[in-house]
């Protein structure tokens, strides 16, 4: 038999469960649930059929759009609408059979495949499963000037100053 004092305080713990439970989003009540945890984000198991390059975050766009580039299967672009209306590319796929993985980095082997991404600037490097991370070629001009641009500047201006130096003497 339950005594008083024992209903009462599964009275209150019911209570305090039923106001956290309020309180939670959609996704936090899936997370709460023992089968929640069971499901993966695509691309982090590297069971998929594609690499993804991610060139800017998803919190850029609005809405997106899959492109398959090419012949079907080989290369996609995802296109990302930013609320401005203007159009970008926000990552690429690039079919596990066009590429492979070298180290942390990835190589792209089919010749359609790397001229389309000659769109990217630096190495492709490895995030997790089959994600991989890679700079666009073109910065908007919002963030211009870029940490590569500034570097660049101040050792033209330290040039600059050398070669007055040299003239002065």
């Amino acid at each position: 038999m339950t005594t008083s004092r024992q209903k009462s305080a599964a009275k209150k713990n019911i209570k305090k469960a039923q106001a956290a439970w309020k309180g939670m989003t959609h996704r936090q009540h899936a997370l709460a649930q023992p089968q929640g945890r069971g499901r993966k984000k695509p691309g982090t198991t590297g069971k998929g059929n594609f690499y993804r390059i991610e060139l800017r975050p998803k919190s850029q766009f609005s809405s997106f759009r899959v492109q398959d580039v090419g012949k079907k299967g080989g290369l996609e672009r995802l296109a990302g609408r930013r609320r401005s209306g203007s159009w970008d590319a926000v990552s690429w796929l690039v079919a596990k059979n066009k590429a492979q993985v070298v180290g942390k980095h990835l190589e792209i082997t089919g010749s359609k495949e790397k001229s389309v991404l000659k769109q990217l600037k630096g190495p492709i490097v490895h995030v997790k499963g089959d994600i991989f991370r890679a700079h666009p070629r073109n910065v908007p001009e919002a963030d211009k000037p870029t940490p590569a641009m500034r570097r660049a500047q101040k050792t033209n201006i330290k040039k600059a100053q050398q070669a007055r130096a040299k003239r002065s003497v």
